[in-house]
């Protein structure tokens, strides 16, 4: 049956193909030819109208397409005091590449971080004051801080131990997630790479060779989610989308969430997962048997990056394989990413985007009622 609270039989990730006028505004931004105030109008004036497609095309819960951001990840954390951007880390030689050589950003930590300001306070108001519907909010999980880089990226004078860069950080998310619940926020979404990177084989090894136990850090990590959702309230809803690279169409890692799947499901303190399964790079969808009652996987079936649109019977049959191992009850239904993790999308069109939300919407309709 259909559900009133989240994560919705038909959901989604959250980013949206940005329209050229919005990127024009941002090239004009950068070029100074147009200042803040002027660009976030432009901001509000698409988000506006992309919030009135979502519910359109008939979604439970919206999001402002993070037309206010360049990247999933790094427009959030560098408001954070004490971190910095500093290059990217190394190809995985077995993903696909972009034609770019784009590779994630690298994140460093120079200095003790801090929760100075509120971060995403402000979009979420507007994004509220222009849905009839429940918005949700994405932000990058606080695992991006550290994966990309190690200890090595982490200040050796500002935070000569581990410990206490973990538990900085994690506050830096209590005091972000407090304030948002102040402002009415009741659905937030952390994106997670590193989890999911951590299920391939190529990127464990970089992980060790860094000087981190590809084994310990799932458990790690767990701890530091756990420890910035410390105290959230019992209606706050926290999903954990898991990605594996979503940069125009290309990603960056594979591999089956066995290697995660027992502390994904049964450390981390969240209620729903966001699981990429559009295709093999993902494995079956055995590891799902560790999920316990309680807990909802979003099972992200539709790809967001290529443009042909699944069938209503392919997903309802992969749902019912998904069912084998979880309880249909469990389950939802949304494309496995984002449609634009970055400013400059996927390599699909706008109509190609809603037609894979509205077949998100109307199978979920058929599958559960």
């Amino acid at each position: 049956m259909q559900r009133n609270k989240p994560p919705f039989r038909c959901d989604h990730v959250g980013s949206l193909l940005r329209p050229a006028h919005l990127m024009d505004a941002r090239a004009q931004y950068a070029r100074k030819e147009i200042d803040a105030d002027a660009l976030r109008a432009i901001e509000d004036e698409a988000i506006a109208d992309v919030v009135r497609k979502q519910e359109n095309v008939g979604l439970k819960c919206v999001t402002d397409g993070e037309f206010r951001r360049a990247y999933f990840h790094l427009d959030f954390l560098q408001q954070l005091d004490g971190v910095s951007v500093t290059g990217g880390i190394d190809a995985n030689k077995s993903a696909k590449a972009s034609g770019d050589g784009f590779t994630p950003p690298k994140l460093s930590v120079t200095g003790k971080l801090r929760h100075a300001r509120n971060i995403q306070v402000a979009d979420y108001e507007y994004l509220a004051s222009q849905s009839g519907v429940m918005p949700k909010v994405s932000i990058p999980s606080p695992t991006m801080v550290h994966f990309r880089g190690g200890r090595a990226a982490i200040d050796i004078e500002a935070y000569p131990e581990m410990d206490e860069f973990f538990e900085d950080l994690a506050q830096c998310y209590r005091d972000e997630i407090r304030v948002l619940y102040d402002a009415g926020c009741r659905y937030i979404q952390l994106d997670d790479t590193n989890l999911a990177y951590l299920c391939d084989p190529d990127m464990r090894a970089a992980a060790a060779d860094r000087g981190d136990d590809p084994n310990e850090l799932p458990h790690r990590y767990a701890e530091l989610i756990n420890s910035a959702l410390q105290g959230r309230p019992d209606d706050l809803t926290v999903g954990v989308h898991l990605c594996r690279g979503n940069y125009r169409s290309t990603w960056f890692a594979q591999g089956s969430y066995e290697p995660v799947a027992d502390v994904l499901f049964n450390e981390l303190d969240v209620d729903a997962y966001f699981l990429e399964y559009d295709d093999e790079r993902s494995g079956d969808f055995a590891p799902l048997r560790f999920v316990p009652k309680g807990k909802d996987v979003v099972l992200g079936l539709v790809s967001s990056k290529l443009a042909a649109l699944e069938s209503h019977d392919e997903l309802a049959t992969r749902i019912d394989e998904a069912a084998q191992h979880v309880p249909l009850d469990q389950l939802c239904l949304s494309p496995q990413c984002g449609f634009s993790s970055t400013a400059e999308g996927n390599e699909i069109t706008e109509d190609d985007q809603w037609a894979k939300l509205e077949r998100v919407v109307k199978t979920a309709e058929k599958v559960w009622g």
